[in-house]
Protein backbone atom coordinates (compact mmCIF):
# COMPACT_ATOMS: atom_id res chain seq x y z
CA UNK A 1 0.00 0.00 0.00
CA UNK A 2 1.36 3.42 -0.98
CA UNK A 3 1.94 6.07 1.66
CA UNK A 4 0.16 9.26 0.49
CA UNK A 5 2.09 11.39 3.01
CA UNK A 6 5.29 11.14 0.98
CA UNK A 7 5.71 12.75 -2.43
CA UNK A 8 6.25 10.48 -5.39
CA UNK A 9 9.70 10.37 -6.96
CA UNK A 10 10.34 13.58 -8.90
CA UNK A 11 7.64 15.57 -7.08
CA UNK A 12 8.25 18.39 -4.64
CA UNK A 13 5.91 19.35 -1.83
CA UNK A 14 5.67 23.14 -1.62
CA UNK A 15 4.49 24.74 1.59
CA UNK A 16 3.30 28.34 1.77
CA UNK A 17 3.65 29.75 5.29
CA UNK A 18 0.44 31.25 6.71
CA UNK A 19 1.87 34.78 6.71
CA UNK A 20 2.53 34.47 2.95
CA UNK A 21 -0.86 33.03 1.96
CA UNK A 22 -2.34 36.42 1.07
CA UNK A 23 0.58 37.39 -1.13
CA UNK A 24 1.62 40.93 -1.93
CA UNK A 25 0.13 43.01 -4.71
CA UNK A 26 2.55 44.69 -7.12
CA UNK A 27 1.80 46.70 -10.25
CA UNK A 28 5.36 47.35 -11.39
CA UNK A 29 8.46 45.20 -11.76
CA UNK A 30 12.04 46.41 -12.05
CA UNK A 31 14.49 43.84 -13.38
CA UNK A 32 18.25 44.15 -13.23
CA UNK A 33 21.09 41.69 -13.58
CA UNK A 34 24.76 41.06 -13.12
CA UNK A 35 26.87 38.31 -14.65
CA UNK A 36 25.58 35.67 -12.20
CA UNK A 37 22.17 36.83 -10.97
CA UNK A 38 18.87 38.41 -11.98
CA UNK A 39 17.10 40.69 -9.50
CA UNK A 40 13.34 41.16 -9.82
CA UNK A 41 11.86 43.85 -7.58
CA UNK A 42 8.07 43.72 -7.37
CA UNK A 43 6.82 47.22 -6.54
CA UNK A 44 3.55 48.78 -5.45
CA UNK A 45 3.19 52.17 -7.11
CA UNK A 46 0.25 54.22 -5.84
CA UNK A 47 -1.28 57.12 -7.78
CA UNK A 48 0.25 60.52 -7.02
CA UNK A 49 2.61 59.03 -4.44
CA UNK A 50 6.11 60.53 -4.30
CA UNK A 51 7.59 57.11 -3.48
CA UNK A 52 7.03 53.50 -4.47
CA UNK A 53 7.63 50.54 -2.19
CA UNK A 54 9.31 47.25 -3.06
CA UNK A 55 6.94 44.48 -1.98
CA UNK A 56 9.38 41.66 -2.62
CA UNK A 57 12.75 41.04 -4.23
CA UNK A 58 13.50 37.79 -6.01
CA UNK A 59 17.06 36.86 -6.91
CA UNK A 60 17.75 33.99 -9.29
CA UNK A 61 20.34 32.52 -11.60
CA UNK A 62 20.26 33.35 -15.32
CA UNK A 63 19.09 29.79 -16.01
CA UNK A 64 16.21 30.15 -13.55
CA UNK A 65 15.31 33.55 -15.05
CA UNK A 66 15.04 31.96 -18.49
CA UNK A 67 12.86 29.17 -17.06
CA UNK A 68 10.64 31.81 -15.43
CA UNK A 69 10.34 33.62 -18.77
CA UNK A 70 9.23 30.40 -20.50
CA UNK A 71 6.76 29.60 -17.71
CA UNK A 72 5.27 33.12 -17.88
CA UNK A 73 4.96 32.92 -21.67
CA UNK A 74 3.17 29.57 -21.43
CA UNK A 75 0.82 30.80 -18.71
CA UNK A 76 0.00 34.02 -20.58
CA UNK A 77 -0.78 31.90 -23.66
CA UNK A 78 -3.14 29.70 -21.61
CA UNK A 79 -4.74 32.75 -19.98
CA UNK A 80 -5.40 34.38 -23.36
CA UNK A 81 -6.90 31.18 -24.72
CA UNK A 82 -9.32 31.12 -21.78
CA UNK A 83 -10.06 34.83 -21.32
CA UNK A 84 -9.01 36.68 -24.47
CA UNK A 85 -6.01 38.74 -25.49
CA UNK A 86 -4.25 40.86 -22.89
CA UNK A 87 -3.89 44.36 -24.31
CA UNK A 88 -0.76 46.02 -22.87
CA UNK A 89 -1.19 49.46 -21.41
CA UNK A 90 1.11 52.08 -22.82
CA UNK A 91 2.63 54.89 -20.72
CA UNK A 92 1.36 58.32 -21.61
CA UNK A 93 -2.23 57.39 -22.49
CA UNK A 94 -3.41 57.56 -18.89
CA UNK A 95 -3.78 53.83 -18.31
CA UNK A 96 -0.19 52.70 -17.85
CA UNK A 97 1.49 51.78 -14.60
CA UNK A 98 3.13 55.20 -14.28
CA UNK A 99 0.37 57.56 -15.47
CA UNK A 100 -2.71 56.68 -13.46
CA UNK A 101 -6.13 57.82 -14.57
CA UNK A 102 -7.61 59.76 -11.68
CA UNK A 103 -11.39 60.24 -11.65
CA UNK A 104 -12.52 63.85 -11.60
CA UNK A 105 -14.60 64.83 -8.59
CA UNK A 106 -17.96 66.54 -8.85
CA UNK A 107 -19.27 69.26 -6.58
Amino acid sequence: MANDNHPKQGQIQIEVPNDEMQGRYANLAVISHGPNDFFIDMILLAPNAPKARVQSRNIMTPENAKQLLAALQENVRKYEMAYGEIVPRTPGNGNGPINFTIPKGQA
